[in-house]
């Protein structure tokens, strides 16, 4: 198969002053088929020197900033401002007035260090979220045009990018949300009511990043039609040119993909090629399409374009006056010309026109089909069913002991009949993070409305494209699974999730977590040690399996799982892992103690609208301890076991420690000792509680503590202070069974009652 290619290759000779001294030597182009441009996407009736004019605004907006801010990145903007120009004034669906209509058109710029290029855009294309103002504040302290997009912050961005691939790991979860709504709602005899595209520009750099490779080769795998990347092959990076370091044929590893592929030539002056690859793209309906546009970056400066001195450091006064002279502007800093402004009202009068027929749409479509439609709107309303938590069951001491993981199973099919918008799956793993919604089949290329995940063994792509599900704003809340070691593999798209406002149960990244601008993601990031390895319970008779991790999109999981993983040894035992996310701001980290807390996890996640939860589950069973529920989750830490009068010392627990805590106060009032017992599930959530509350539940007048978690104990001194004692792991684990480690590290009951002890001792020293 050969590349599609339009247009004539961009001279970098053809600039006026350009040096040859300074052309990096560029890499030979595969052969490739050549095919007459075809201007097939209808443009306006705005001459070729308006249009000119406008692609230099968008330059100069650029230039401009990044001179004021003395930082960012000028090179980007000024080599693809073409295609910006074409998308956001004559391609994509958008109605500035209303940045938020639900069937826009997507834009996410991967590359986000060229930032501003989209805050230049946006400007031009009338979105009052962007003001000349603005631009003039670029990087500054609370402006709304950050060195970097994000989504939280400015109206017409829809995701946060700026670590390379991530983006377009978001536009395929945006392109993927799309396809599923598009499967489940659109109707053969009534108007489309799902129906838009998802355009991605990534450079270089992201196409060198693994996570890109991961998400594409899903995206070919689910043949997302509406999903056109445009890739800015400038062949610069901040080190020099890419031959350095990137030699592959990009085109043909896309075609292997299953990705539809055109070559653009010159994509700094070959209007007509970018509009012609663009409406092919649209004819192609059952595979991604890469447009590899060759382009020059810093286009128009004499000295410096085409080399890594205009990537990343702003051009300065001399060399922006000699850019102006040669490109021929002959305006001011920040100057826009009025043509220009009316030219990109285009956008504005037509984006307000497909709303309305969309509207209109909706309402010939609901008078058909009122029930789906009534889903529908509920659905992208982004508020959740009343009265869903009602599905949750509560569990008693009585009942069958489980492992959390399997509670967290009985939990997602006990929602998913409930929450019309949860999706998800494993990296490879469900049958082990137990993630299967047993009603539903695979979401598969032409099964899109289904809502079981296959993401492959694919961890870094699997949370980032949640991220763009749960970003896509339609009330889909993704959920994403894995061993909790190999969080580290997602970390990136977990802390995106957390910086996005993106509920993922990871879910807007939660079981249903809901950002500033409405998104909602189950960051349900499952990750449990090896399932087949036994723990030994100190205190009982039988040999129980290992713990699981469930990170709600957004939740990632740590528990004891670290050295419970036996003889797989230190490589596949998280030790660092739960304080790790502790540490993570605006992330849940929740480690809860049987089906109560499981359920209560759940509820929080999916309640949960402008942060991600991560779940710690166990593969072992444990009971539903006296005193858990799903009220004291809410509230992070909560007592589960008190004494008469003030106690003596206070155990604190997590997950399946609570159980050896619990049983440990047992033994301690046996000798007379008060201890309380204290779930310590949630932290974040702990501390968001009153101080009254908090002094209740760990009273200053108590000193004497015990914290117990097999994981690091980084963190807990907070809770246990100075004559406080933590039962715990601070060193890397080994190869051995189980119930070795556990004993050679002194995570057992046994421990807990001395530590107990020396803790009272050392209070009355």
């Amino acid at each position: 198969m050969q590349t599609k290619c339009y247009g004539k290759q961009t001279q970098a000779g053809s600039l006026v002053g350009r040096k040859a001294a300074v052309v990096p030597r560029r890499i030979a182009a595969p052969r490739v088929k050549h095919v007459q441009a075809q201007a097939a996407v209808a443009a306006p009736a705005i001459s070729t020197e308006v249009v000119d004019k406008c692609v230099n605004a968008i330059r100069f907006l650029a230039i401009d900033a990044v001179n004021k801010a003395k930082s960012g990145h000028p090179g980007m903007p000024m080599g693809c401002a073409p295609m910006g120009y074409i998308l956001y004034n004559e391609v994509m669906n958008l109605n500035p007035a209303n940045p938020k209509w639900f069937n826009r058109d997507r834009f996410v710029l991967s590359a986000g260090h060229g930032s501003m290029f989209q805050y230049a855009l946006l400007h031009l294309a009338g979105y009052s979220s962007v003001t000349l103002d603005d631009l003039k504040s670029f990087r500054q302290w609370g402006s709304v045009t950050p060195g970097h997009p994000e989504n939280f912050i400015t109206a017409g961005v829809e995701v946060t990018t700026g670590p390379l691939g991530q983006g377009i790991c978001n536009a395929v979860g945006l392109a993927a949300a799309e396809a599923h709504l598009a499967a489940r709602f659109n109707k053969p005899d009534a108007p489309k009511i799902v129906d838009h595209y998802t355009y991605c520009i990534l450079g270089d750099g992201c196409m060198m990043e693994g996570i890109s490779n991961e998400a594409c080769s899903l995206a070919g795998h689910w043949g997302l039609g509406k999903l056109i990347a445009l890739y800015d092959d400038n062949k610069i990076s901040i080190d020099g040119n890419t031959d350095i370091s990137f030699t592959e044929d990009v085109a043909k590893r896309y075609e292997a993909l299953g990705w539809h592929v055109i070559t653009i030539k010159d994509g700094n002056r070959d209007y007509d090629a970018i509009r012609a690859a663009i409406a092919e793209a649209k004819t192609v309906t059952d595979k991604p399409t890469l447009l590899k546009v060759s382009t020059l970056i810093g286009y128009g400066s004499p000295n410096k374009a085409n080399t890594y001195e205009v990537h990343g450091a702003a051009l300065g006064a001399e060399e922006t006056a000699a850019t102006r002279k040669n490109l021929g502007w002959q305006y001011g800093e920040f100057e826009v010309p009025e043509d220009v402004y009316e030219a990109f009202r285009h956008a504005a009068t037509n984006g307000a026109k497909a709303e309305a027929q969309w509207h209109a749409d909706c309402e010939t479509y609901a008078a058909k089909y009122p029930k789906e439609y009534a889903e529908f709107k509920q659905l992208i309303s982004g508020e959740l069913p009343e009265g869903w938590a009602k599905a949750l069951p509560t569990f008693t001491p009585e009942d069958k002991q489980l492992a959390t993981r399997q509670h967290s199973q009985t939990m997602l099919n006990s929602l998913a009949p409930v929450l019309p918008g949860l999706i998800g799956g494993s990296a490879d793993l469900a049958s082990s993070n137990l993630t299967l919604m047993k009603m539903f089949g695979d979401f598969q290329k032409g099964q899109y409305a289904e809502r079981n995940t296959r993401f492959g063994v694919r961890e870094h792509a699997m949370g980032a494209i949640c991220n763009g599900i749960g970003l896509h704003a339609s009330g889909l809340i993704p959920y994403c699974a894995t061993f909790f070691i190999f969080t580290d593999y997602m970390r990136s798209a977990m802390r995106m999730s957390a910086l996005s406002e993106t509920g993922t149960i990871y879910g807007e990244l939660v079981p249903g977590v809901r950002g500033a601008r409405g998104q909602r993601a189950l960051w349900l990031c499952l990750a449990f040690l090896h399932p087949g390895l036994p723990w030994l319970n100190p205190l009982a008779s039988a040999a129980v399996a290992w713990p699981a991790c469930l990170a709600p999109l957004l939740p990632a999981v740590m528990t004891h799982d670290s050295i419970g993983l036996g003889e797989d040894g230190p490589t596949h035992q998280p030790i660092e892992h739960l304080a790790s996310f502790r540490a993570m701001p605006n992330m849940l980290m929740m480690r809860p103690a049987g089906g109560n807390e499981t359920a209560g996890a759940y509820k929080v996640a999916v309640s949960e609208r402008k942060r991600p939860t991560t779940i710690a589950l166990s593969r072992q069973n444990m009971p539903s301890l006296p005193g858990t529920s799903q009220e004291g989750v809410a509230k992070g830490g909560y007592t589960i076991k008190d004494t008469e009068g003030t106690p003596d010392v206070i155990l604190l627990g997590t997950g399946s420690e609570l159980q050896l805590a619990y049983e440990a106060a047992e033994a301690l009032g046996k000798e007379g000792v008060k201890a309380r017992v204290v779930s310590m599930v949630c932290w974040e959530l702990f501390e968001e509680q009153s101080t009254e509350y908090r002094d209740s539940v760990l009273p200053k007048s108590v000193a004497a503590r015990v914290s117990v978690e097999a994981g690091s104990s980084f963190g807990w001194e907070r809770y246990i202070g100075w004559h406080g004692k933590h039962i715990g792991i601070d060193t890397f684990g080994a190869s051995a069974p189980a119930n070795i480690l556990y004993e050679k590290f002194g995570i057992t009951t046994k421990h807990i009652i001395a530590a107990a002890k020396e803790s009272l001792a050392s209070t009355k020293a």
